[in-house]
């Protein structure tokens, strides 16, 4: 997938891939001269998937985005790889089912660029930034699903308050909350820029001069419930551990705590013995699933920050698939 941030980069970031050589060093050891297949789960515009086949001839892509438009856009970019990759509109932890169709029991890689794509954020019909009036949309996949507004308009002040504390972790949850529901009595809220004023309103003044823009945490709350994203990332991230051949790799880039925090249970869940606790050696067959790639987090260096500030919060971590009996 293409860059990701929370909507206040300029359009001279638009299409980078974040962390690119990273990437590509990550995936080298399971790609390297060999026939093999690699799922791009975040599809986007195809930033990384372009660069992937240009380095590995031998490599096939099954690319997955929920968004019609950006498989569109990626389909358009990658079309010289001719039928070396293919585009698959789902979400992407119907990875399983994905794999199944295509007949497949295993692959190589697996990349997950999570969060909002550059074409979303660069276009204001869709509603994910703040920084532009837009209709209140933020629909991953515009063609259905509850928008934004629904949300705002519809939702209680404890499901509101619930929302911004669990995925924006907003401090003022509650009192916003208040303040959505008492607003929409006057009229429904339909459009970013009414809400970005209500948001600046609600949060107390010292908070907006050191805690960012106050609408971003709103914003990002109410796009993690619209597309159910953490949800879909709880049940994705094993899906693609169980999906990696043996020496394959999974490579996940995140964009904020929640995001990270997920990928790193997981992670490290597979990269612990599976040995029941107490036992004096191990047993055949339960040693640790997966081996670490990454010491904790990696992030951004200054130079690609400053090159594309979408790149400022990315957390990538990396594993691979280590044999059935754990070696």
């Amino acid at each position: 997938m293409t860059d990701r941030a929370d909507g206040s980069a300029g359009e001279n970031a638009t299409h980078l891939p974040v962390l690119l050589d990273r990437v590509l060093d990550l995936f080298a050891p399971a790609l390297a001269d060999r026939d093999a297949t690699l799922v791009d789960a975040t599809l986007g515009l195809g930033g990384h998937t372009d660069a992937l086949l240009h380095a590995h001839p031998r490599l096939k892509v099954i690319g997955l985005d929920r968004d019609p438009e950006a498989l569109g856009r990626a389909r358009a970019r990658l079309a010289g790889h001719g039928d070396r990759i293919r585009f698959v509109r789902a979400e992407y932890h119907r990875l399983p089912d994905v794999l199944a169709e295509e007949g497949l029991t295993a692959v190589e890689g697996v990349l997950m660029d999570l969060g909002v794509s550059s074409l979303q954020l660069d276009r204001d019909e869709r509603g994910f930034a703040y920084a532009r009036d837009a209709p209140l949309d933020m629909r991953m996949d515009p063609t259905r699903g509850a928008t934004a507004a629904d949300v705002l308009n519809t939702y209680s002040v404890d499901e509101l308050t619930r929302i911004l504390r669990e995925y924006g972790e907003e401090r003022f949850a509650r009192r916003i909350a208040k303040a959505v529901v008492a607003e929409r009595e006057r009229r429904p809220f339909d459009t970013s820029e009414r809400l970005v004023r209500l948001l600046y309103d609600a949060v107390p003044a010292p908070s907006r001069r050191t805690g960012g823009h106050p609408a971003k945490r709103t914003f990002q709350a109410l796009r993690i419930e619209v597309n159910s994203e953490l949800d879909i990332l709880r049940a994705a991230v094993p899906a693609a551990v169980d999906a990696l051949a043996e020496g394959g790799r999974l490579v996940v880039e995140s964009y904020h705590s929640l995001e990270d925090r997920i990928v790193k249970r997981v992670l490290a869940r597979g990269a612990a013995s599976r040995t029941p606790e107490g036992l004096p050696v191990e047993l055949p067959g339960h040693g640790p699933e997966l081996t670490l790639l990454t010491r904790g987090a990696e992030k951004a260096d200054e130079e690609e920050i400053r090159r594309n500030p979408r790149a400022a919060s990315v957390r990538l971590r990396a594993a691979e698939k280590r044999g059935a009996d754990g070696s």
